[in-house]
C-alpha cells in the first residue's frame, strides 16, 4: 500500500497526536516539506520542523502562515475530552476558525484547507442503514457537536479558500490510546463487554485513514465536499475483540457485564470531573456514545469521487497494532484497575486474577 505524497509544502496541526503524527511521518517519508504547528510552551518535535503558535491568537497563526506560505493546510488538531461544551469549542471550533482566518488573510491561494473531523459529527446510525453524506447530521454529545460546528465554520467562512472535510470513523492502529485497553484486557486474559457485544461499528486502520486524507487533499473532485473515511466492512464489537484475542494469542475469559456497569463507571467519572474540573475520557457524554446500537458509515462517496478504498483488513491491522504495542513496551506495567472505573468491576478483576 503506497502512501501518496503532496506536491509542495504542508502545514499540519495535531502532529503530536495519533492520526496527525502518523500523517506527518508519512509525508516526511515521501520527501514532502512539512512544518507542524505546536502549541505555545510545547517542546519542538524530534521529527521534522515546527513553529510555535497560540491557536487563540490569530496573529500567531497569521505569522506562521505568512512565513511558511504552505500549499496545503491539514488541520488535524482537536480535543476529545472536556468538562463542558465550552471546552470542546475552545479545542475544536476556535482553532479551526482562527486558522482559517489566518489563511484567508495571509495566503488565500493555497491549494487546499483540509479539516479532519469525525463521524461523530453526524451521530449514530441504524444497524441496517449506515450514515451517508447526504443525511442530516445529528450529533448526540459535546464532541460530535463541536466537530459539526467546526465543519460549518469551514464551509461557511472559507470564502475563496478551497476546502475538504474528512470524517474518519473509529480509527485504530500503532500508537492508538483509545482502543489500547482492549488489547491490555486480552493480554490479561479478559474479554469484557458492557452490553455492547452485538452493537455495530465502522472502523479503519490508521494508515488507510492517512492515505484517505492525502488522496482527498490532492483531488480536484473533493473541493467543497465532505467524506466519511471507513473500511467497507462493518462489524460488531464481538468480532473486533475476537480478532484482538487471536492476535494476542492467549485464552481469554469473556465476561458480559450489563450496560448499567458502563453508566455507573461513567457517573463516577462525571462526579470526579465536576469535583476537580479535570476532563475524564469516560463520562456520561461518552457513555451516551457507547449506548447506541450502531456507529456505522458508508465510504461509497469517497470511492466514487476520488477512488479511495481502505485496504488493510481487520486481522492484519490488529496484528500490526499488537506488535507495535509490544515492541514499544506499552504492555510493561499492566494494571487491571486501569481497565475498569467502578469499584465493583475492580473487585471482579482482582477475583479473576486470584483465581488463575
Amino acid at each position: 500500500m503506497a502512501t501518496p505524497s503532496l506536491d509542495g509544502k504542508v502545514l499540519i496541526t495535531g502532529a503530536s497526536g495519533f492520526i496527525g503524527g502518523r500523517l506527518r511521518d508519512a509525508l516526511l517519508r515521501s520527501g514532502t516539506d512539512v512544518v507542524a504547528i505546536r502549541r505555545s510552551g510545547s517542546p519542538p518535535s524530534k521529527t521534522g520542523r515546527s513553529v510555535e503558535a497560540d491557536y487563540a491568537q490569530v496573529s500567531d497563526l497569521e505569522r506562521a502562515v505568512a512565513e511558511e506560505k504552505p500549499d496545503y493546510v491539514l488541520h488535524v488538531a482537536g480535543v476529545t475530552k472536556g468538562s463542558s461544551y465550552a471546552d470542546f469549542q475552545r479545542g475544536n471550533v476556535m482553532p479551526t476558525r482562527n486558522l482559517l482566518a489566518a489563511v484567508r488573510r495571509e495566503h488565500p491561494d493555497l491549494k487546499r484547507f483540509v479539516l479532519v473531523s469525525s463521524s461523530a459529527a453526524y451521530g449514530p446510525s441504524a444497524k441496517s442503514a449506515p450514515q451517508r453524506e447526504e443525511n442530516p447530521p445529528r450529533p448526540i454529545e459535546h464532541y460530535g457537536r463541536s466537530k459539526l460546528e467546526a465543519e460549518r465554520v469551514v464551509s461557511e467562512e472559507s470564502i475563496d479558500v478551497p476546502w475538504t472535510i474528512l470524517r474518519p470513523c473509529a480509527v485504530y492502529g500503532p500508537g492508538d490510546v483509545d482502543h489500547f485497553s482492549l488489547f491490555q484486557a486480552a493480554v490479561l486474559g479478559l474479554n469484557l463487554f458492557y452490553g455492547n457485544r452485538d452493537r455495530r461499528m465502522s472502523w479503519i486502520y490508521v494508515d488507510d485513514c492517512v492515505r484517505g486524507i492525502l488522496e482527498a487533499a490532492d483531488h480536484e473532485r473533493t473541493v467543497g465536499k465532505g467524506y466519511f473515511l471507513t473500511h467497507p466492512a462493518q462489524l460488531s464489537w464481538d468480532q473486533f475483540q475476537t480478532e484482538i484475542a487471536l492476535a494476542v494469542g492467549r485464552p481469554v475469559c469473556t465476561i458480559d457485564l450489563p450496560e448499567q456497569a458502563l453508566w455507573a463507571a461513567a457517573l463516577g467519572g462525571e462526579l470526579a470531573m465536576r469535583f476537580d474540573k479535570k476532563p475524564r475520557l469516560l463520562n456520561l457524554q461518552k457513555a451516551r456514545l457507547g449506548a447506541q446500537d450502531a456507529w456505522t458509515c458508508s465510504g461509497d462517496a469517497a470511492r466514487k469521487d476520488y477512488g479511495f478504498v481502505a485496504e488493510v483488513e481487520l486481522a492484519d491491522g490488529i496484528r500490526q497494532t499488537h506488535r507495535w504495542y509490544r515492541e514499544n513496551d506499552w504492555y510493561q506495567s499492566l494494571d487491571p484497575k486501569e481497565l475498569l472505573s467502578s469499584r465493583s468491576l475492580r473487585r471482579l478483576v482482582g477475583h479473576l486474577r486470584r483465581g488463575r
